[in-house]
């Protein structure tokens, strides 16, 4: 499966020990390296600012308290918002240990690369802990011997990635507005959509191909100007440890399908 910009294979990366990096702060890695905040861009500030602690997004308002440091991280998780989030239509985060748990996950969580608008921060990952409930509240049940610590490990990681390679995909598709937006573009809300297939899926799976295990929708902020991208998610295969992702402006405007026709044909005089 190709994007128009070619093939994204998202792979994970992950640690033999199954272990990561705290980030600088934490009394167990004084020595680690900090990820530099995003440059301040003035077109960027000119977007809606949250007013209020009320006005972030829930499962963000805390988040880089995990970051800084999984020892104190850990104290006093316990969530105390109730409303869905309308960034990525989530719950608060759970970072509490769910009942019959067979055994501990991790609750620190990993900054993204990912510019949340308006903000100054990026968005951040969840942990171990948050995605095994999300996954119970989607209806997953598992047994010990099907899933084992470890494997949490390599599933956030893979998740991780995957979405870092999605920005990495949008952020190629904006260049072709790099005047319009110099100080390039930031994530403003997203959400899942692992039944709504595009007809870009159905049309591959009518020709025989198997169709996405997921779809995200992105909304990106173009410094004020809000687009929607996207992103359908294939597996790499049999015995394949990569995710495919096929990753496109919506056809939301006449703009998007402009883009669309003109990597379309640089594709097609270049081959």
């Amino acid at each position: 499966m190709s994007s128009p910009f070619g093939t994204v294979k998202a792979e994970a990366a992950v640690v033999s020990d199954g272990s990561r990096t705290p980030p600088s702060g934490c009394p167990l890695h004084q020595d680690a390296k900090t990820v530099a905040p995003p440059s301040e861009c003035p077109m960027h500030r000119t977007t809606e600012q949250p007013k209020s602690a009320a006005d972030v997004p829930a499962h963000q308002d805390r988040a880089y308290e995990f970051v800084q440091c999984p020892v104190t991280g850990a104290k006093g998780n316990k969530p105390t918002a109730s409303d869905i989030d309308p960034t990525n239509m989530m719950p608060p985060p759970n970072q509490q240990p769910s009942p019959g748990q067979p055994f501990s996950l991790s609750v620190a969580r990993e900054e993204s690369h990912i510019p949340r608008a308006g903000s100054e921060q990026n968005w951040v990952y969840p942990s171990e802990q948050m995605f095994w409930n999300a996954m119970l509240r989607k209806g997953w049940r598992w047994r010990e011997k099907d899933v084992s610590q470890k494997d949490m490990t390599n599933i956030i990681s893979i998740h991780n990635q995957n979405n870092e390679n999605a920005w990495k995909e949008i952020l190629r598709w904006e260049a072709l507005h790099l005047r319009e937006c110099p100080c390039g573009p930031a994530l403003k809300r997203f959400g899942g959509k692992a039944k709504e297939f595009t007809p870009r899926a159905r049309i591959r799976h009518w020709m025989g191909h198997e169709l996405p295990f997921d779809r995200h929708d992105w909304i990106v902020d173009r410094c004020g100007k809000e687009v929607r991208y996207v992103i359908d998610y294939y597996d790499g295969g049999q015995g394949s440890n990569h995710t495919i992702l096929d990753v496109r402006p919506a056809f939301d405007s006449l703009g998007a399908v402009w883009d669309r026709m003109k990597v379309a044909w640089w594709r097609w005089t270049s081959s």
